[in-house]
């Protein structure tokens, strides 16, 4: 039988175009490839997972009680055997960049009186003062990244109503877990890394640093917290220092939401440049570097899980959201705060982060939509008209609420069309009209549009048929 299969196949091979053949044969070459890619990965990953395993590496640092560890979902997210690096389940890890500086630490050291600052202290006690819920989705491939500002206002269960921040100082990371669910509409959380800011410097430099657009000057100090920040404004290659010194910089009309803007900038860089094989096989070499200033309940065998599941989905499918809210207005409160909209929440959650409800999603119309113009073109046109096709197109099919936004001061090659409030079809509609750019679903636009649209370069190669076709 086979050597008459292999007969016909080979009067077949005769009788088919040698051009068709070799595009077989490539054919055939790039699947070949790409399961010699999949088996190297699968390889790569568990190198580094046998590694970190021999080395000993502990990961947890605080000791839960059994009460607190009942907070988290301690059941399998990955596969047994050679499934060990797939994710059988959605997973929602939280995240929290520990503040390390001394009003945060109980107990300073007593070698401190000569210094003009107290040092920062390897901590887990002090503010959650950076906040993400990761939700890890296997089935539709997908990961989604909520930024929760430090400066929301909750209740934290005993303790009254409070910054979420203070929940970890409070009651560590269960209690925070709580506040945050409650928050969130009751999403259960199944896992939690804390790491503090020395880690997160020292985790920057172990990927090579980031490459990244520093919007605009940054100077500030201030010795008591051992906080000095001097940035210059342009597309830069950061170290670990001097990305924490973007990462924390909050000094301006923003304030703490600004500051959530540029760390997700950062995260998305650091996920485009660093997130790939190459930083699984890194894995034992970063875990040595950063083990002392991190504190988690995943397994190493877990971070693996997570870790391939990144390298292996599409950057695309990896969306960034901000906890719906406003500020507090002055006198409103006793502080500052960031307010949570209940609906707000109770949509996003429901829409991207598989939380049911029982309200059903509704289709924002056109012209209920707002919608920032920033010109990101690098244009020096003073009066903004070269505009003014785009927001007709726009007008024309049915958008009414546009308004020109600041410019965002680095130049781009293709328009981003951004979803700031997690409306993903709705900047695809805008994408659909305009015929051009790129949708990103993140929290980096103009804070109170729907939709920000950050006019690129690739605009002025449509301008002159827009102008046509909208018979200027």
């Amino acid at each position: 039988m086979t050597s008459q299969r292999t007969s016909t196949e080979g009067n077949q091979s005769a009788r088919v175009p040698k051009s068709r053949q070799k595009n077989a044969k490539s054919g055939r070459w790039l699947w070949f490839w790409v399961g010699m890619s999949g088996i190297a990965m699968v390889s790569a990953t568990a190198g580094a997972l046998l590694a970190v395993s021999l080395s000993g590496t502990q990961l947890q640092q605080a000791e839960l009680s059994p009460q607190e560890e009942a907070v988290f979902d301690g059941d399998r997210i990955a596969g047994n055997g050679l499934r060990f690096s797939e994710l059988t389940r959605p997973v929602n890890l939280l995240v929290m960049g520990m503040s390390v500086l001394p009003p945060d630490v109980r107990n300073p050291p007593p070698d401190t009186q000569n210094l003009r600052h107290l040092p920062q202290i390897n901590s887990f006690d002090g503010l959650a003062d950076v906040m993400l819920l990761v939700q890890f989705q296997p089935e539709k491939k997908k990961i989604a990244i909520l930024s929760i500002p430090r400066d929301t206002r909750t209740e934290i269960e005993g303790y009254g109503t409070r910054k979420i921040n203070a929940a970890n100082v409070e009651g560590g990371p269960a209690l925070t877990a709580k506040t945050v669910s409650n928050v969130l509409g009751g999403a259960g959380i199944d896992r939690y890394i804390r790491i503090n800011v020395l880690g997160v410097g020292k985790l920057i430099d172990a990927l090579g640093g980031v490459t990244v657009h520093v919007p605009k000057d940054m100077k500030y100090q201030d010795d008591s917290q051992h906080l000095y920040i001097n940035l210059k404004a342009g597309k830069q290659h950061l170290n670990g220092d001097q990305a924490l010194q973007l990462l924390r910089f909050r000094h301006d009309a923003l304030g703490d939401i600004g500051r959530i803007q540029r760390q997700q900038m950062v995260i998305r860089a650091l996920i485009d440049q660093s997130l790939n094989p190459a930083t699984v096989t890194q894995l034992p070499k970063i875990l040595n570097v950063v083990k002392d200033n991190i504190d988690t309940n995943l397994t190493v065998e877990e971070l693996v899980a997570l870790l391939g599941f990144g390298v292996r989905t599409n950057r695309a499918n990896m969306q960034m959201f901000m906890l719906p809210g406003r500020f507090s207005e002055n006198g409103e409160y006793d502080a500052s705060y960031w307010i949570p909209s209940k609906r707000g929440i109770t949509n996003l959650m429901s829409q991207h982060f598989g939380l049911e409800s029982f309200s059903e999603r509704q289709i924002t119309e056109p012209g209920a939509l707002k919608v920032a113009i920033q010109d990101s073109t690098g244009s020096t046109d003073s009066d903004r008209s070269q505009l003014r096709p785009l927001i007709k197109t726009l007008e024309k099919a049915g958008y009414r609420n546009i308004y020109i936004y600041k410019e965002w001061s680095e130049p781009l090659e293709m328009t981003k069309i951004i979803a700031q409030k997690g409306d993903g079809d709705s900047a695809e509609s805008i994408r659909n009209t305009l015929g051009f750019g790129e949708v990103r679903v993140e929290s980096t636009g103009s804070l109170n549009s729907d939709i920000s649209i950050q006019v690129g370069r690739d605009w002025l190669e449509k301008k002159e048929w827009l102008e046509n076709s909208s018979n200027f």
